[in-house]
Formats: structure tokens, C-alpha cells, sequence
């Protein structure tokens, strides 16, 4: 049987998140499937296997469990009572300006990051920080009090904090601090200018680089080409006018340097699942339910 591209909804446009408890009783065999989505999973009660292309993680009460974008899994329970926690979420949608060098940590170019569970396995502290992060998340999505979105942030980004400072075997800092350092400037060139037009030849000259070597180094150390992280950080820029200002769709494309409208659609598309005009409609109608 093919593998199945999980799509993820989310319940609150404002969260690229979904987090939900499952209790099962009986026994059960996922079949293998996917999603960009990162996922973890922690078990209340009872046993969960959770098995990836080679190695099967056998998962028992606080037990937690990361898996990777896109990386293939399936699960099996045994019968009886069995409960867990599934927490999926959107890594890029976790980062903003000041962090978001941070997020070459996850890119998962050299090792899934199911290779962190290593953590969970040898190191209780980290377990337990986790796991309470999880639980948590779940209670806040659960009462959805005011503010609960910023309380949910703050955990998801305490769970990649947890991994970051328990990475003994430094799997995850594959790049040195030195070279995140050289593309600062780059970085507060981009947002300074996010409203323009901006070339990668401005880049190179601001990091003193020549064009191929800044194009490698670029996606080494950040996970992204130069031009994907400048329409990531653009589109970023267009929710908040969508969601703030009162412009027209063309205005906001206009605004952030995209006047080609076909090629605004696109991209905020692909980073957001739908149109700008949908975006909009769907946040609006979060805010006032």
C-alpha cells in the first residue's frame, strides 16, 4: 500500500498547530503516512509502538517521541487502555526575525530529527520538561483562555529550546555561531528593505561574498536559498497588513514588493495553504468568534 500525505487542519488560523489526545482501546495499525508537519508524541497510558523506516521506538506512560518533516511513520497499539498526546506543528511558523537563524537547527538536511530522541531515551530532565511542555499546549488549546495563542508560542518554542541545550551530541548545531553572526546584516537588510524589491546581489555586497559563494553559504547555514527566505519573510509581512491595515489584496502585494499579483498568490499560497483573500476571512472570523 502507497504511503499517505497526511493534510493537517488546523482548528486556529492563528496557530499553524494541531494537538488533540487519543484514547484507544482496541488494536490498531496505522498505515505508513507523512506530512511537513513536525510531530510529538507522549504516552499517558498503556503502550504505543511508533515505527519509522528502520527503527521502532516502543513508547510506555511519559514517554515522548519527536518525529521529522515529511518523515514516514506509522503506529500500533496492543489493546487495552491506551492514551497520548499528538502534538504537530509548523517549525517555520515558529520563528520570527530575532530567531529565526535558529531555524537551520531543524532543517533536517543532514539528519532527520527523529534523531534527537536520543535526548528523551538518556536524559529524564529533558523527558519530563517536554513532556510538561505537551501537556500544557494541550490544556491551553483545551480552555482557549485570552492570550492562549501567545502561551502556546512560548511552550513550542521552550520544546525546540529543550532539544537546542540537551544536544550533547551536537547533531543539531551543525553550523557554527560564527557563521550565523556574518549573515546578521544580511538578515536586518532584508527586513529594512521588506517592503521593496530586494536582489541577492545587495546581499553578496552586504556580506562580502561573491554571488555563488553566498548562494551556498546562505542555504547552508539558514536552510532555505537566499529567495525562498526573502518571500518567506515578505509574505510573513503581508499577513500582518491583511490582518492590520485596511488594503485591498493588491495594495498589501503592492506594499511588501510584489505587485505581480499571480506571483503574490503563489507564494503566499504555498506558505499558508490558501489565498491572501481567504487568509484574511478565516482570521477575521477567528477574532470575532
Amino acid at each position: 500500500m502507497q504511503p499517505v500525505k497526511e493534510k493537517i487542519e488546523y482548528e486556529n488560523p492563528l496557530l499553524s498547530l494541531k494537538i488533540w489526545q487519543i484514547i484507544r482501546d482496541a488494536v490498531r495499525t496505522f498505515n505508513w503516512h507523512y506530512h511537513p508537519e513536525c510531530e510529538l508524541l507522549l504516552v499517558q497510558n498503556g503502550r504505543l509502538d511508533v515505527e519509522l523506516s528502520g527503527e521502532t521506538y516502543i513508547m510506555t506512560p511519559g514517554d515522548v517521541v519527536i518525529l521529522g518533516s515529511s518523515q514516514l511513520h506509522r503506529d500500533r497499539s496492543y489493546g487495552g487502555p491506551l492514551e497520548y498526546i499528538v502534538l504537530q506543528f509548523d517549525l517555520q511558523s515558529f520563528f520570527d526575525q530575532s530567531t529565526i537563524p535558529y531555524l537551520q537547527y531543524f532543517n533536517e538536511t543532514k539528519v532527520p530529527l527523529s534523531t534527537m530522541n536520543y535526548i528523551f531515551r538518556e536524559n529524564p530532565k529533558a523527558r519530563l520538561e517536554a513532556a510538561d511542555c505537551i501537556h500544557e499546549i494541550h490544556e491551553e488549546a483545551q480552555r482557549k483562555e485570552s492570550g492562549y495563542e501567545l502561551a502556546v508560542n512560548l511552550l513550542v518554542k521552550k520544546l525546540l529550546l529543550i532539544l537546542i541545550r540537551n544536544d550533547d551530541r551536537g547533531l543539531l548545531a551543525g553550523q557554527d555561531r560564527v557563521e550565523r553572526i556574518r549573515l546578521k546584516p544580511v538578515l536586518d537588510y532584508v527586513e529594512s528593505r521588506i517592503d521593496d524589491r530586494i536582489g541577492v546581489e545587495d546581499a553578496c555586497r552586504i556580506a562580502n561574498m561573491s554571488y555563488y559563494y553566498f548562494v551556498k553559504f546562505f542555504k547552508k547555514v539558514m536552510g532555505m536559498s537566499f529567495t525562498e527566505y526573502v518571500n518567506f519573510r515578505k509574505i510573513k509581512r503581508a499577513e500582518q497588513l491583511l490582518l492590520t491595515r485596511d488594503l485591498s489584496v493588491a495594495e498589501v502585494g503592492d506594499q511588501i514588493g510584489m505587485a505581480n499579483m499571480a506571483h503574490f498568490y503563489k507564494m503566499f499560497k504555498r506558505f499558508n495553504g490558501f489565498s491572501p483573500k481567504e487568509f484574511q476571512r478565516r482570521m477575521l472570523a477567528w477574532g470575532r468568534s
